[in-house]
């Protein structure tokens, strides 16, 4: 027994005059025991590698590569899903003021597309004539807006955009569910909403114009 004892002291020793007591500096590079990743063979992104044929760390994807996310085509051009731009944020870059247009460009596919995406995620509430409603209002559920109220028609394009991404009040955000391109498809297809409500014959082209006063 005394043998072990003197044994076990001396092992105890040697590792702490080897390891330190905790919470001691040293100048020493640390006992690494487990060194998971510290040191982990890995490629450096563009840096030379003698791997590959062509001697560079990053390669192009291969051939059929689905890719994450491509570029939203705007009316100025092509913008990345990263980039602080009113189009990703409904703001206008580097600033907390909503965007008054909507950026993509408005065309009756466009149009189509917003009706559709409406139907599906605005109108349970909303109702399919945006005036509030919907199923849920029929149901006694909640008080739903009425999207032709002067407060929302005045409102910038860039605030309802910000409205159906991250929600308000009860109603709950729907970035996860909508893509960008289509948040701004719904925003186009209220405008148009809003506008057969609240527009007059004298905004018409005069064909339509003339043929709307011949109907009996």
């Amino acid at each position: 027994m005394r043998y072990f004892l003197l044994i076990y002291a001396l092992v105890v020793a040697v590792i702490v005059g080897i390891a330190g007591c905790r919470g001691s500096l040293s100048r020493k590079p640390p006992i690494e025991v487990f060194p998971d990743m510290d040191r982990q063979l890995k490629l450096r992104p563009q840096q030379p590698n003698g791997f590959f044929a062509n001697g560079v760390s990053s390669q192009p994807p291969v051939p059929g590569t689905v890719r994450r996310a491509g570029p939203i085509q705007t009316a100025a051009g092509p913008v990345y899903p990263f980039e602080d731009a009113p189009v990703n944020t409904g703001r206008l870059s580097g600033s907390t003021n909503f965007v008054e247009l909507n950026p993509m460009p408005v065309t009756g596919a466009f149009l189509r597309r917003g009706q559709e995406r409406f139907n599906i995620y605005c109108a349970p509430c909303h109702g399919p004539m945006g005036d509030g409603n919907g199923v849920t209002r029929k149901l006694g559920m909640s008080v739903v807006a009425n999207l032709h109220d002067q407060r929302i028609v005045e409102m910038p394009d860039g605030e309802i955009f910000n409205t159906i991404t991250h929600g308000k009040n009860l109603m709950q955000g729907y970035a996860a569910q909508i893509p960008v391109e289509d948040r701004w498809a719904i925003v186009a297809y209220v405008r148009v909403l809003q506008r057969s409500w609240l527009g007059t014959p004298e905004e018409l082209p005069a064909e339509m114009r003339t043929a709307l006063e011949r109907q009996p």
